[in-house]
């Protein structure tokens, strides 16, 4: 009985790891199909016209609903094209170094996508002035008293 279940669950981890691992990347395969391409250049859109909206509104808004909820919308849409991006450059550049490369390479794009939504959703909702307030803190050194 015993020994039954732990086969079983042995193979289920394996067939877990090879799916995550596999080359045709499924999930992680951000830049597979038409629909990726298609949501890709639909966020470059996207980008190119609401990052600017978002970067002249009043100060007034910036630490208001509107600028928190549109901060993380902003920080979703960097993540999900950068995820997208990396990994047309992952497909394009890592099976030139090895092809065994790509899964490993496509679950650390991931990761490093996860923590940039994380991070930059953080800034939108916790700092002064959200992720613009936090780029205008670049130029402008903090007052000494």
């Amino acid at each position: 009985m015993l020994r039954s279940a732990t086969s079983r669950l042995s193979c289920l981890a394996s067939m877990a790891s090879q799916r995550l691992f596999s080359s045709s990347g499924g999930h992680l395969a951000a830049d597979s199909g038409a629909l990726a391409t298609h949501a890709h250049h639909t966020m470059n859109l996207a980008l190119a016209v609401l990052a600017p909206v978002y970067f002249l509104t009043p100060e007034s808004y910036s630490d208001g609903f509107f600028g928190k909820t549109f901060g993380v919308l902003l920080s979703a849409n960097i993540t999900a094209h950068s995820w997208i991006g990396l990994n047309y450059v992952a497909t394009d550049y890592v099976p030139k170094v090895s092809k065994a490369l790509l899964p490993p390479a496509r679950v650390v794009i991931a990761g490093m996508s996860f923590v940039t939504f994380i991070g930059m959703s953080r800034i939108a909702i916790g700092s002064p002035g959200g992720i613009k307030g936090c780029i205008a803190g670049l130029w402008n050194p903090p007052k000494k008293e």
